[in-house]
Protein backbone atom coordinates (compact mmCIF):
# COMPACT_ATOMS: atom_id res chain seq x y z
CA UNK A 1 0.00 0.00 0.00
CA UNK A 2 1.32 3.44 -0.91
CA UNK A 3 2.21 6.24 1.65
CA UNK A 4 -0.74 8.06 0.43
CA UNK A 5 -3.04 5.31 0.56
CA UNK A 6 -2.26 4.31 3.56
CA UNK A 7 -2.91 7.81 4.88
CA UNK A 8 -6.47 7.91 3.14
CA UNK A 9 -7.47 4.72 4.55
CA UNK A 10 -6.19 6.32 8.33
CA UNK A 11 -8.63 9.03 7.85
CA UNK A 12 -11.10 6.86 6.67
CA UNK A 13 -10.80 4.55 9.76
CA UNK A 14 -11.07 7.49 11.98
CA UNK A 15 -14.14 9.03 10.51
CA UNK A 16 -16.55 6.05 10.62
CA UNK A 17 -14.34 4.44 14.02
CA UNK A 18 -16.55 1.17 13.37
CA UNK A 19 -16.33 -0.48 17.07
CA UNK A 20 -16.46 -4.20 18.13
CA UNK A 21 -17.54 -2.95 22.01
CA UNK A 22 -20.11 -0.74 20.41
CA UNK A 23 -21.61 -3.24 18.02
CA UNK A 24 -21.29 -5.82 20.05
CA UNK A 25 -24.25 -8.28 20.83
CA UNK A 26 -23.82 -9.15 24.52
CA UNK A 27 -23.40 -12.83 24.52
CA UNK A 28 -26.47 -14.92 26.52
CA UNK A 29 -28.20 -18.68 26.24
CA UNK A 30 -30.94 -18.62 23.93
CA UNK A 31 -32.99 -20.00 26.53
CA UNK A 32 -32.31 -21.84 29.58
CA UNK A 33 -32.35 -25.31 29.88
CA UNK A 34 -34.04 -27.50 32.44
CA UNK A 35 -31.12 -29.93 34.14
CA UNK A 36 -32.59 -33.32 33.80
CA UNK A 37 -35.61 -34.34 31.52
CA UNK A 38 -39.14 -34.51 32.41
CA UNK A 39 -42.47 -36.54 31.76
CA UNK A 40 -44.29 -33.76 33.40
CA UNK A 41 -46.68 -31.94 30.80
CA UNK A 42 -45.74 -28.38 32.04
CA UNK A 43 -42.12 -29.04 31.08
CA UNK A 44 -42.90 -30.86 27.61
CA UNK A 45 -45.05 -28.19 27.00
CA UNK A 46 -41.83 -25.66 27.56
CA UNK A 47 -39.58 -27.64 25.81
CA UNK A 48 -41.85 -27.47 22.92
CA UNK A 49 -41.97 -23.78 23.44
CA UNK A 50 -38.37 -23.78 23.74
CA UNK A 51 -37.76 -25.46 20.35
CA UNK A 52 -40.64 -22.80 18.42
CA UNK A 53 -38.02 -20.01 20.22
CA UNK A 54 -35.21 -21.46 18.58
CA UNK A 55 -36.73 -21.56 14.79
CA UNK A 56 -38.03 -17.96 15.34
CA UNK A 57 -41.68 -18.76 15.28
CA UNK A 58 -42.88 -16.54 18.27
CA UNK A 59 -46.39 -16.79 18.53
CA UNK A 60 -45.97 -20.73 18.72
CA UNK A 61 -43.68 -20.31 21.31
CA UNK A 62 -45.69 -17.67 23.69
CA UNK A 63 -48.53 -20.72 23.42
CA UNK A 64 -46.78 -23.39 24.58
CA UNK A 65 -44.98 -21.35 27.30
CA UNK A 66 -48.66 -19.86 28.25
CA UNK A 67 -50.11 -23.43 28.51
CA UNK A 68 -46.44 -24.43 30.44
CA UNK A 69 -46.87 -22.06 33.18
CA UNK A 70 -51.20 -22.60 33.42
CA UNK A 71 -50.01 -26.13 34.24
CA UNK A 72 -47.00 -25.17 36.73
CA UNK A 73 -47.41 -21.60 37.45
CA UNK A 74 -43.32 -21.84 39.28
CA UNK A 75 -41.87 -23.34 35.72
CA UNK A 76 -39.42 -20.29 35.97
CA UNK A 77 -37.94 -21.55 33.02
CA UNK A 78 -41.31 -21.20 31.37
CA UNK A 79 -41.52 -17.30 32.75
CA UNK A 80 -38.17 -16.59 31.58
CA UNK A 81 -38.58 -17.63 27.98
CA UNK A 82 -42.03 -16.46 27.94
CA UNK A 83 -40.51 -13.08 28.73
CA UNK A 84 -38.06 -13.49 26.44
CA UNK A 85 -40.82 -14.30 23.83
CA UNK A 86 -42.47 -11.33 24.68
CA UNK A 87 -39.61 -8.80 23.95
CA UNK A 88 -39.39 -10.54 20.55
CA UNK A 89 -42.78 -9.27 19.41
CA UNK A 90 -42.33 -5.99 21.03
CA UNK A 91 -44.78 -6.36 24.45
CA UNK A 92 -42.14 -5.06 27.07
CA UNK A 93 -44.52 -4.49 29.46
CA UNK A 94 -45.45 -7.97 29.94
CA UNK A 95 -41.53 -9.08 29.06
CA UNK A 96 -40.62 -6.69 32.12
CA UNK A 97 -43.48 -8.74 34.05
CA UNK A 98 -42.12 -12.41 33.22
CA UNK A 99 -38.88 -11.99 34.17
CA UNK A 100 -39.83 -10.37 37.36
CA UNK A 101 -41.62 -13.73 38.12
CA UNK A 102 -39.10 -15.79 36.66
CA UNK A 103 -36.01 -14.60 39.33
CA UNK A 104 -38.43 -14.64 41.66
CA UNK A 105 -39.41 -18.28 41.59
CA UNK A 106 -35.45 -19.25 40.62
CA UNK A 107 -33.39 -16.18 42.46
CA UNK A 108 -29.97 -18.86 42.53
CA UNK A 109 -30.79 -19.52 38.28
CA UNK A 110 -27.48 -17.28 36.83
CA UNK A 111 -29.24 -17.66 32.98
CA UNK A 112 -31.96 -16.58 34.29
CA UNK A 113 -30.76 -13.48 36.05
CA UNK A 114 -28.43 -13.18 33.15
CA UNK A 115 -31.38 -13.11 30.48
CA UNK A 116 -33.44 -10.52 32.50
CA UNK A 117 -29.94 -8.48 32.72
CA UNK A 118 -30.05 -8.76 28.83
CA UNK A 119 -33.13 -7.39 28.36
CA UNK A 120 -32.74 -4.87 30.96
CA UNK A 121 -29.79 -3.88 29.33
CA UNK A 122 -31.06 -3.79 26.04
CA UNK A 123 -33.71 -1.32 27.02
CA UNK A 124 -31.31 1.13 28.34
CA UNK A 125 -32.14 0.24 32.10
CA UNK A 126 -28.44 0.19 33.35
CA UNK A 127 -28.34 0.57 36.95
CA UNK A 128 -31.00 -2.21 36.81
CA UNK A 129 -29.24 -4.77 34.60
CA UNK A 130 -26.34 -4.31 36.30
CA UNK A 131 -27.87 -5.49 39.54
CA UNK A 132 -28.99 -8.23 37.47
CA UNK A 133 -25.88 -9.13 36.54
CA UNK A 134 -24.03 -8.90 39.77
CA UNK A 135 -26.50 -10.84 41.51
CA UNK A 136 -26.04 -13.74 38.94
CA UNK A 137 -22.10 -12.77 39.29
CA UNK A 138 -22.76 -13.48 43.40
CA UNK A 139 -24.83 -16.43 42.79
CA UNK A 140 -22.35 -19.76 44.91
CA UNK A 141 -23.20 -22.41 42.09
CA UNK A 142 -22.11 -19.96 39.66
CA UNK A 143 -19.24 -21.58 38.18
CA UNK A 144 -18.78 -19.71 35.09
CA UNK A 145 -19.33 -16.44 36.17
CA UNK A 146 -16.99 -14.34 33.64
CA UNK A 147 -19.15 -14.53 31.39
CA UNK A 148 -21.84 -12.75 33.31
CA UNK A 149 -18.80 -10.32 33.99
CA UNK A 150 -18.49 -9.42 30.23
CA UNK A 151 -21.64 -9.02 29.82
CA UNK A 152 -21.73 -6.62 32.81
CA UNK A 153 -19.01 -4.94 30.76
CA UNK A 154 -20.58 -4.70 27.16
CA UNK A 155 -23.50 -3.16 29.10
CA UNK A 156 -22.29 -0.48 31.19
CA UNK A 157 -20.06 0.43 27.96
CA UNK A 158 -23.52 1.36 26.58
CA UNK A 159 -24.20 3.82 29.24
CA UNK A 160 -21.39 4.60 28.64
CA UNK A 161 -19.28 4.30 31.62
CA UNK A 162 -15.96 3.09 31.04
CA UNK A 163 -13.79 2.60 33.53
CA UNK A 164 -16.56 0.29 35.29
CA UNK A 165 -16.78 -1.44 31.97
CA UNK A 166 -13.36 -2.16 32.10
CA UNK A 167 -13.31 -3.21 35.92
CA UNK A 168 -15.68 -6.06 34.88
CA UNK A 169 -13.83 -7.18 31.86
CA UNK A 170 -10.39 -7.76 33.86
CA UNK A 171 -12.71 -9.38 36.66
CA UNK A 172 -13.45 -11.67 33.90
CA UNK A 173 -9.86 -12.06 32.99
CA UNK A 174 -8.33 -13.07 35.92
CA UNK A 175 -10.59 -15.98 36.20
CA UNK A 176 -10.53 -17.51 32.51
CA UNK A 177 -7.63 -15.36 31.29
CA UNK A 178 -8.30 -16.77 27.73
CA UNK A 179 -11.32 -16.01 27.41
CA UNK A 180 -11.83 -14.67 23.91
CA UNK A 181 -15.01 -12.29 24.42
CA UNK A 182 -13.04 -10.33 27.17
CA UNK A 183 -9.96 -9.84 25.56
CA UNK A 184 -12.05 -8.76 22.45
CA UNK A 185 -13.85 -6.15 24.52
CA UNK A 186 -10.90 -4.77 26.17
CA UNK A 187 -9.26 -4.65 23.15
CA UNK A 188 -12.07 -2.52 21.60
CA UNK A 189 -12.43 -0.59 24.81
CA UNK A 190 -8.71 0.56 24.74
CA UNK A 191 -8.78 1.57 21.05
CA UNK A 192 -12.21 3.38 22.10
CA UNK A 193 -10.01 4.96 24.75
CA UNK A 194 -7.24 5.70 22.38
CA UNK A 195 -4.42 3.67 24.02
CA UNK A 196 -3.62 1.21 21.21
CA UNK A 197 -1.00 -0.26 22.52
CA UNK A 198 -3.05 -1.69 25.08
CA UNK A 199 -5.58 -2.44 22.01
CA UNK A 200 -3.00 -4.54 20.11
CA UNK A 201 -1.80 -6.18 22.98
CA UNK A 202 -5.57 -7.85 23.80
CA UNK A 203 -5.82 -8.21 19.86
CA UNK A 204 -2.45 -10.23 20.04
CA UNK A 205 -3.91 -12.35 22.68
CA UNK A 206 -7.39 -12.65 21.64
CA UNK A 207 -6.05 -14.00 18.20
CA UNK A 208 -3.52 -15.99 19.72
CA UNK A 209 -6.00 -18.68 20.91
CA UNK A 210 -9.31 -17.67 18.70
CA UNK A 211 -10.30 -17.49 15.09
CA UNK A 212 -10.42 -14.55 13.25
CA UNK A 213 -13.62 -13.10 12.12
CA UNK A 214 -14.59 -10.16 9.48
CA UNK A 215 -14.98 -7.10 12.55
CA UNK A 216 -12.32 -8.77 14.53
CA UNK A 217 -10.04 -7.83 11.68
CA UNK A 218 -11.32 -4.50 10.99
CA UNK A 219 -10.78 -3.45 14.88
CA UNK A 220 -7.20 -4.90 13.85
CA UNK A 221 -6.73 -2.80 10.97
CA UNK A 222 -7.96 0.27 12.94
CA UNK A 223 -5.66 -0.63 15.71
CA UNK A 224 -2.86 -0.92 13.31
CA UNK A 225 -3.10 2.22 11.19
CA UNK A 226 -3.73 4.09 14.65
CA UNK A 227 -0.30 3.22 15.42
CA UNK A 228 1.14 4.04 11.95
CA UNK A 229 2.03 0.33 11.34
CA UNK A 230 1.49 -0.06 7.84
CA UNK A 231 2.78 -2.96 7.15
CA UNK A 232 0.57 -4.83 9.59
CA UNK A 233 -2.49 -2.92 8.93
CA UNK A 234 -1.62 -4.28 5.54
CA UNK A 235 -1.69 -7.71 6.88
CA UNK A 236 -4.72 -8.08 8.48
CA UNK A 237 -6.83 -6.02 5.41
CA UNK A 238 -5.56 -8.32 3.14
CA UNK A 239 -6.45 -10.87 5.67
CA UNK A 240 -10.01 -9.73 5.72
CA UNK A 241 -10.00 -9.12 1.74
CA UNK A 242 -9.29 -12.62 1.36
CA UNK A 243 -10.87 -14.67 3.78
CA UNK A 244 -13.96 -12.69 3.76
CA UNK A 245 -14.62 -10.56 0.51
CA UNK A 246 -18.13 -10.65 1.08
CA UNK A 247 -18.10 -9.22 4.44
CA UNK A 248 -19.98 -5.99 5.28
CA UNK A 249 -16.64 -5.36 6.81
CA UNK A 250 -14.74 -5.91 3.74
CA UNK A 251 -16.96 -3.68 1.59
CA UNK A 252 -16.44 -1.04 3.81
CA UNK A 253 -12.81 -1.19 3.86
CA UNK A 254 -13.02 -0.98 0.41
CA UNK A 255 -14.43 2.23 0.37
CA UNK A 256 -12.70 4.09 2.83
CA UNK A 257 -9.34 2.26 1.23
Amino acid sequence: MSKIGFNRLKRGLTATLISVLAAACISSQSGTQKSEPSDDASDQNYRLGAQYYRNEKYNLARSRFERAIELDGRNADAHSLLALTLAKIGNNRLATESFARSVRLAPNNKDIRNNFAIYLCQQSRFDEALEQFDRAIGITENDSSWIEMTNAGVCVAKKPDLDRAEQYFRSALNLRPAFGEALLQMSALKHRTDDNLAARAFMQRFLATHPSTPAVLYLAVQIETQLDDERAATDYMNQLLTSFPESAEARLLLQQG
